[in-house]
């Protein structure tokens, strides 16, 4: 049987690091010829960094593009056969594409059918769809073997039965190259070898799906390349959330090629390589759905605060459970000596939280600042008690000392260039149990789109991981509370956690109607009240710092609603 040593480069690009990401796609691709590969691939838009968004419509930016195209080709000799994503252009637009290079030489360039425009998804916005598919056989593959055929396409073509594959096959394609930029999501993982399984079924070739790693704004990527043979086995899989070289030697099946309009055929001729190297496939094991959110929520701030351009961050740490997972996050990103941890006590703060700010700063090795807000506190109190004219304290009071805590760490970052991560989470940005310009201050959302009763298992997690309690089982165990009035606790504004989040996951996630989350067995008054919360709060979360998506439905780029907006289903 014919093979084709394939390797599979995923690895992290950065938006408009052009120099960088022909780099790091030259130096993988030398990796995979030490390793004999026939074909090293890349992922979806290697070339500019994934998604690039609005720089698409910089006529510079393309230009600049495909001259780093340019400049990998002519890199290209003495390496395998590259795949690598760019942005392809002529006189009727652009197009997401995948250059086919070879010795020096651009053997050929497949440009993207199936243009997503749904979720995080807006390639109408940008790109011109494809109409070809080529097929490239290259050959000899190997000593004394036959040449192998390949079909290259990009990401979302897999994802439909009537996509590009089945073109690339009936042409005779014996193994597919799919190349991505597919965002996480919780279960994610399953969901595409559920897909690349079902291509493989039905067009009788071996799939190899090349997937990016790393943080880009509110999206990460978890890498996951995997090769499938033509029986739908997984021959190969790679690790979530690191870079990686996959290789493989993936067998071909022979196919009798049928006259395709549109997929013509390009020969590749390469020298026979000579014996190869022997190279075991490597099958990672997936990790738990704890471990992948974990992981994701940690690689995101990693490369947010990189390519940003920061070099550390602060957190307001209260002792509480949001605020010391997002301490501990920020920690496993960028290590202890790059995280700074403020106490901002007030005179509704408790002893204990005190005291368990101090433990999980002691816990993970991060310098604690204390700066007691009292003396701001009853400055403001002060200056406003005129124009509150004696009315009796309420929200208000109590959200100054949020916003004067947001306002102490503003001036910290303002002073020593410290990130400011923010530790709201979903149930409360949902709810709007956040205070604007107060604990939603800040430039970075860790726990964004994680509801609360998922932080409680992060923290188990995190704490089963270190093999010990990081996060101390008092802040895990207490109620929580924002402490801005005596003997608060979250269950005087809000249902209980494990109540809320099933109501804000069938409505948010799953746009469940009244009715239906009646249905499910939730009280219809208090879904009503939950609901009304959600929609009444949109104003704050569009005001919200970006954070990392880890559900199919992100609040900003998954959930887009009007803020002026008197529908109500309920």
């Amino acid at each position: 049987m014919k093979t084709l040593r394939v390797g599979l480069a995923q690895i992290n690009t950065t938006i408009g690091d052009l120099d960088g990401n022909v780099a790091k796609v030259l130096e993988y691709a030398a990796q995979a010829g030490d390793l004999g590969c026939d074909v090293v691939a890349f992922p979806e838009l290697a070339v500019t960094g994934y998604p690039p968004e609005d720089l698409l419509l910089r006529r510079s930016f393309i230009v600049d593009n495909l001259a780093a195209l340019r400049t990998l080709v002519d890199r290209s000799k003495g390496l395998p056969v590259l795949v690598v994503g760019f942005v392809d252009s002529d006189d009727g637009g652009i197009y997401n594409a995948a250059a086919v290079v070879h010795d020096g030489k651009l053997a050929g360039v497949y440009h993207k059918w199936l243009l997503p425009n749904y979720g995080v998804f807006d390639e109408k916005r940008y790109f011109r769809a494809g109409s070809e598919a080529p097929v490239f056989e290259i050959a000899p593959a190997q000593p004394a073997g036959g040449g192998v055929r390949i079909g290259v396409n990009v990401c979302e073509d897999i994802w439909s039965s009537a996509g590009p594959t089945r073109a690339q096959a009936q042409a005779g394609a014996e193994v597919i190259v799919n190349i991505n930029g597919s965002p996480y999501h919780a279960g994610k993982a399953h969901e595409r070898e559920a897909i690349v399984s079902a291509r493989v079924r039905e067009n009788g070739v071996a799939l190899c799906y090349v997937n990016m790693v790393g943080g880009q704004d509110e999206l990460v990527f978890d890498g996951g390349s995997m090769i499938v043979d033509a029986s739908g086995a997984v021959i190969a899989r790679a690790p979530q959330f690191d870079e990686e070289l996959l290789v493989c030697d993936v067998p071909a099946l022979d196919k009798t090629p049928q006259p395709v309009a549109s997929c013509p055929l390009i020969s590749i001729s390469s020298a026979p390589s000579g014996a190869k190297p022997p190279v075991a496939s490597r099958i990672a094991q997936p990790l738990s759905p704890d471990a992948e959110v974990y992981a994701a929520l940690v690689t995101a701030t990693r490369d947010y605060v990189r390519k940003i351009g920061y070099e550390r961050v602060v957190v307001g740490l209260s002792g509480g459970i949001d605020s010391t997972m997002v301490a501990g996050i920020a920690v496993d990103a960028l290590g202890a000596d790059r995280v700074k941890a403020v106490s901002m006590p007030s005179r509704y703060s408790s002893e204990g939280s005190i005291a368990d700010a101090r433990i999980a700063a002691d816990n993970m090795g991060i310098e604690l600042l204390i700066v007691p807000i009292e003396p701001a506190h009853a400055a403001y109190l002060e200056m406003l008690r005129g124009p509150f004219g004696g009315a009796e304290p309420g929200t208000a009071e109590e959200n100054l000392q949020a916003r004067i805590r947001g306002n102490v760490l503003m001036a910290l970052s303002n002073k020593f260039g410290w990130l400011v991560l923010t530790t709201g989470n979903k149930s409360e940005y949902a709810t709007g149990y956040c205070t604007l310009y107060g604990d939603m201050a800040g430039g970075y959302a860790v726990l964004k789109d994680v509801p609360k009763t998922l932080v409680y298992r992060l923290a188990e997690h995190r704490n089963r991981a270190a093999g010990r309690d990081l996060v101390p089982r008092s802040v895990i165990e207490k109620p929580p509370s924002a402490e801005l009035r005596p003997d608060q606790l979250d269950i005087d504004s809000l249902p209980p956690y494990s109540v809320l989040d099933p109501i804000l996951e069938a409505y948010v996630e799953d746009e469940k109607s009244l009715e239906e989350i009646v249905a499910l067995g939730h009280d219809e008054a208090l879904a009503r009240r939950v609901m009304g919360m959600v929609d009444r709060n949109e104003y704050k979360r569009r005001q919200a710092p970006p954070g990392v998506k880890i559900t199919p439905r992100a609040f900003g780029r998954d959930r887009r609603l009007p803020l002026a907006n008197k529908y109500r289903g309920y």
